[in-house]
């Protein structure tokens, strides 16, 4: 399941009234274009159109539909909707209708009422049930000609009020979800260099993690942080490959791995966000599994559920074991607001780090 937290988060607060106007924003709810997919996405606020949690599963094979609709229902839950709009990607054929007007209707109808009964079940109304479909969307509900299976109603072009707002927050939207995975991933030689860099490190300098002084292991985050920077001076930018196998290993530690969790905090957010994702896509495994786990703190916390769920996936793949990344996971599966992981970060008890200066 793929949560993405809208309206709780740093974001705009967005309305929608139109169901085309949703259906077609959905890559930019989700933070990538989805195929076969399940959407179920929270309404509320005082007009009841504020669109809230957002979660996403694939589309379940035959006897799994009961068991998927429960969960996701239970995870649109824990934003306290006041109704849900139910929205199926598909790009299969319409079924053929047994009733007795006999033809076809629309497809997975049978997967959409187990949603409607696993809504019901938690108290969130259903506002509609959408198919979306090759540009144009349909109404599960609506008995007028124009979303009959043959025709259906054009997704509204231009740009819209959710494309606006996901760009003034920094939102890129991928083709799908493996091209938002495909961000995170460097090529092999990159990985190479800094695979032998690290080897470098530790043969020369084990005492980098074990002795360190925690404020030197900090300084040596805050320069990185401070050559990420937007519009950061002349000579600074990506780390080498030394460079970076040094903050690799500093990050092994527990400690500084969780005072680097602050940075997501304060006003080096965003190149603290640029730095775990350089590291991410550069670092061998299992190095890796410390910054993509600060990537997606860095990512939930700006309401990027689907960024979050793609860099939690590399951190478990690169080390199954790695607790923070296995307890934020199943966080994020529960659909914790990003309010709520904020307030989790600030009360762990890190002072946190300052904002770094320009080296």
């Amino acid at each position: 399941m793929d949560p993405s937290a809208h309206g709780r988060s740093d974001r705009p607060e967005v309305r929608i009234s139109d169901p085309g106007e949703v259906a077609a924003a959905l890559p930019h709810l989700l933070g990538f274009h989805p195929s076969e997919s399940l959407v179920l996405i929270g309404l509320g606020g005082p007009s009841g159109g504020r669109v809230g949690l957002t979660v996403r599963g694939d589309i379940p094979t035959a006897g799994d539909g009961a068991a998927t609709a429960r969960l996701l229902a239970r995870g649109l839950r824990t934003d306290d909707p006041a109704a849900a709009l139910v929205v199926v990607v598909s790009e299969v054929a319409d079924e053929l209708d047994e009733g007795p007007a006999r033809g076809c209707g629309l497809p997975h109808r049978s997967l959409v009422h187990e949603l409607v009964l696993a809504l019901a079940a938690v108290d969130v109304p259903v506002r509609d049930v959408l198919l979306v479909r090759r540009g144009r969307w349909w109404s599960y509900d609506c008995p007028h000609p124009c979303c009959a299976p043959s025709a259906g109603t054009p997704l509204p072009g231009g740009v819209s009020v959710l494309a606006v707002a996901s760009v003034s927050t920094g939102q890129v939207v991928a083709a799908d979800r493996r091209a938002l995975a495909a961000r995170l991933t460097a090529p092999p030689g990159a990985v190479a260099g800094v695979r032998r860099a690290c080897a470098r490190v530790a043969a020369g300098s084990q005492q980098v993690v074990e002795a360190a002084p925690a404020a030197a292991s900090d300084a040596v985050v805050r320069r990185a942080v401070a050559r990420s920077r937007p519009g950061a001076p002349a000579g600074a930018g990506p780390l080498d490959d030394d460079e970076l196998a040094r903050l690799l290993r500093i990050l092994q530690d527990v400690g500084a791995r969780d005072r680097a969790l602050q940075l997501a905090l304060g006003e080096d957010a965003v190149a603290a966000e640029l730095l775990w994702t350089d590291c991410t896509r550069r670092a061998p495994a299992p190095l890796d599994a410390a910054p993509a786990t600060l990537l997606a703190v860095s990512a939930w916390l700006r309401g990027d559920g689907a960024l979050a769920n793609v860099a939690l996936d590399r951190a478990l793949r690169s080390d199954p074991g790695y607790s923070l990344a296995r307890l934020l996971s199943q966080a994020l599966a529960a659909c914790l607001p990003p309010a709520e992981l904020r307030t989790l970060i600030v009360r762990a008890g890190a002072p946190g780090l300052p904002r770094a200066r320009p080296a």
